[in-house]
């Protein structure tokens, strides 16, 4: 096959830089924001806040590793940039994502005298933005919110949409609240720092808007996947092209009552290997991911709603990735069928104790599945436990 080009520099990276960074707008009335994706964005935040939110103080939460790789350059152009700042940092891990971490944050935000007009920016991946968004949406009532990710899935997924929160003992993410960022930045440079396991768990994000709606995205990751790991153009490409595709189901469906659900492909799936795991490093999200998006095309076509040939497809591809894509790759071990559709019936996406799945009929064709019977979840698991 001969590979996909990457789409011309001048609809891609040549505007990813921090002077002419790649604009996507979030469509959402009065709490309309911009995600800007770009080389150098950390170094140039303090006078892009500063545009967003003239005036606001600024307290950033961020996690010790990151902190130690990037707060210097971003406490840099705060400075530069006039904004007074202080900084929380928190431990390292999904295990952040509690009660007690967050009334960490919340009583340092609180005790810094941080006000409403002031801004939280959250400099990290996935588990600081849900966290520090979290405690942006309830200290006084809501306060402002700036993104700074730094890992590939938040840039990607977690920094866009306004999805905020924590993980507690019956599963990821059931405590939290809606509450939008005024600016997200995404900088290109800093997944520079990201070891290959965390870039490719980011990855999995990326393939999945290709396997939601856009099959003619996921043929071009499957052709260009080495150049998007390698960087430059066609990086920033799968980071805009992701980013788009998010801004635009978050428009129609803010609050997640409809389309929106249709991010969860993989997740249903996926967060009950999460929790089997006690969110630790066995199996980190994005692995976590892929493998639920393998099953959620396997189940398919075990209900009969596609071939065989797409389902594979999916798992060649994350196979090439490096990416799990079987449950017996999960280290140390799963509970049976009926211990993880247990963990299934916990996830937020279970209405009125009915299972809702997002199954698909074929790359890129993925559709809301609401009644899905528990037997025939429990039956599918039964058997790719037996497969291992």
């Amino acid at each position: 096959m001969t590979p996909t080009p990457v789409p011309p520099a001048s609809a891609t990276a040549a505007a990813g830089t921090a002077d002419d960074p790649v604009r996507v707008p979030v469509a959402l009335g009065d709490r309309s924001y911009d995600i800007l994706i770009g080389a150098g964005l950390i170094g140039a935040a303090g006078g892009l806040i500063a545009g967003v939110l003239p005036k606001a103080r600024v307290c950033v939460v961020t996690d010790a590793t990151v902190a130690g790789r990037h707060l210097d350059a971003l406490d840099a152009s705060l400075a530069e940039a006039g904004i007074s700042a202080s900084a929380v940092i928190i431990p390292p891990g999904e295990g952040s994502k509690s009660f007690d971490v967050l009334e960490q944050v919340v009583d340092q935000v609180i005790g810094g005298r941080f006000e409403r007009g002031d801004a939280v920016v959250a400099l990290g991946g996935g588990v600081v933005g849900d966290l520090s968004g979290f405690a942006a949406g309830i200290v006084r009532r809501g306060m402002r919110f700036v993104q700074v990710p730094t890992s590939l899935l938040a840039q990607v997924d977690s920094s866009v949409g306004g999805k905020t929160g924590i993980n507690v003992s019956h599963g990821k993410n059931l405590v939290g609240v809606f509450h939008q960022p005024d600016l997200v930045l995404a900088d290109t440079d800093v997944l520079d720092t990201l070891s290959e396991r965390h870039f490719r768990a980011g990855y999995a994000e990326v393939a999945k808007y290709g396997l939601i709606d856009d099959a003619p995205f996921f043929a071009w990751l499957e052709d260009n996947w080495p150049a998007v790991f390698a960087g430059g153009p066609a990086r920033t490409h799968a980071i805009a092209t992701s980013c788009r595709s998010k801004a635009a189901i978050v428009a129609r469906d803010e609050k997640e009552t409809g389309d929106r659900a249709l991010l969860n492909l993989g997740h249903t799936f996926g967060h009950a290997l999460e929790a089997a795991t006690a969110y630790s490093d066995r199996l980190v999200h994005g692995e976590a991911i892929a493998i639920g998006m393998v099953l959620a095309h396997d189940f398919s076509v075990r209900m009969n709603l596609m071939g065989p040939e797409d389902a594979a497809r999916v798992r060649r591809h994350f196979d090439a990735v490096g990416l799990p894509t079987r449950l017996d790759q999960v280290p140390g071990g799963l509970p049976d069928a009926g211990g993880l559709l247990a963990l299934i019936a916990q996830d937020k996406k279970v209405s009125r104790g009915a299972l809702t799945f997002i199954l698909t009929r074929g790359i890129g064709q993925s559709f809301i599945a609401k009644d899905v019977p528990g037997e025939a979840v429990k039956s599918f698991l039964a058997d790719e436990l037996a497969a291992g």
